[in-house]
């Protein structure tokens, strides 16, 4: 009898926790969408939470607020003091900046806005404006002292739209699991964080888009979809941010050694690894090296995961899977 006790108490906790209920919420950030999906734990947690982690996130980091954080960093303000998230930013972004030979680089902000892609009005733009640009750009031209950034010159701004929004994920991920949340899937702006099972407790399942011109939540197609389990993953690429202009077509990443928008072969490219401000820095890092580089790169890094979709010599789309990212593709 005690043996028959014990199977029914094991069953029902065992389909209890299969059955505990996912919570479902979504808004609009930074310019952006966020959608997120979680497992109910002991605590709590309602959509305003939510929003309020999100929006707070964006009082230090969108540059598209003249109060926040960055904003005030870049109007010189002197009593600007910097958060333990913002450090952590910059680290980050030092690191990439480093390691990718100053290919990633967020003092980018000059040129980025005379381009017409920041957070200021577009300028017209020739090589005469572009060199006149170029001195303001270079991470270590900036540095931290205590929790203020020391800047070189006045003229140095920063846009961390290329790392920021891979980083708002591991911010909110954080929240969840400080809360106990052991199952979710934050999603902001196409990058995302997916641990443990979804609600049906199977592994989750997300697409990459196909690298199509102008598309958008309502006009796009997949180009393949994969297993995520306990990584991140955000994906780059110059199919929907760009202007056309004398029939020149002028993408949003910019080399910051050059100036200028970059023109290589590689359409898009999806990152994976554990943290989201990864993933997001590396994608941006990638669009700019272009596919042979970035190839290389990847394939040194045993924390990287890489899929590449880019065009031959044939001007045909080809693509290329690191090996681990290979076996995560649905079928």
């Amino acid at each position: 009898m005690k043996k028959t006790i014990f199977t029914i108490i094991v069953i029902c906790i065992l389909y209890s926790c299969k059955t505990k209920p996912y919570n479902y919420f979504e808004g609009e950030t930074q310019g952006t969408t966020y959608h997120i999906t979680f497992e109910e734990s002991d605590v709590t947690i309602t959509g305003e939470e939510i929003d309020s982690v999100i929006a707070e996130f964006s009082k230090v980091f969108s540059t598209y607020d003249s109060t926040s954080v960055i904003s005030r960093v870049n109007n010189n303000e002197s009593d600007v003091e910097i958060s333990e998230d913002f450090q952590y930013l910059l680290k980050v972004s030092e690191e990439v900046y480093t390691q990718s030979d100053k290919l990633f680089d967020i003092t980018i902000a000059p040129i980025v806005n005379a381009w017409g892609f920041g957070f200021e009005t577009a300028q017209h733009v020739d090589s005469l404006l572009i060199d006149s640009l170029l001195q303001y750009v270079g991470f270590d031209k900036i540095q931290l002292s205590g929790n203020k950034i020391i800047k070189q010159n006045s003229n140095i701004m920063l846009d961390g739209n290329a790392i920021a929004q891979g980083y708002s994920v591991d911010i909110v991920s954080k929240y969840l699991e400080d809360r106990k949340v052991k199952n979710y899937l934050v999603e902001i702006g196409g990058e995302l964080k997916a641990i443990g099972v979804n609600k049906n407790g199977n592994v989750w399942k997300v697409g990459i888009d196909k690298p199509i011109e102008n598309s958008d939540a309502e006009n796009r197609e997949l180009q393949t979809t994969i297993l995520l389990k306990n990584m991140s993953l955000a994906t780059s690429g110059n199919y929907r941010n760009f202007f056309v202009e004398n029939g020149v077509k002028y993408a949003h990443t910019i080399n910051p050694k050059t100036g200028y928008p970059v023109k290589n072969d590689l359409l898009s490219v999806t990152v994976l690894t554990k943290e989201c401000i990864y993933a997001d820095a590396y994608a941006t890092t990638f669009m700019v090296m272009g596919y042979e580089a970035s190839k290389k790169f990847v394939e040194s890094r045993p924390d990287l995961e890489a899929y590449f979709i880019y065009t031959d010599k044939d001007n045909k789309m080809q693509e290329y899977y690191t090996s681990n990212f290979k076996k995560m593709i649905a079928e």
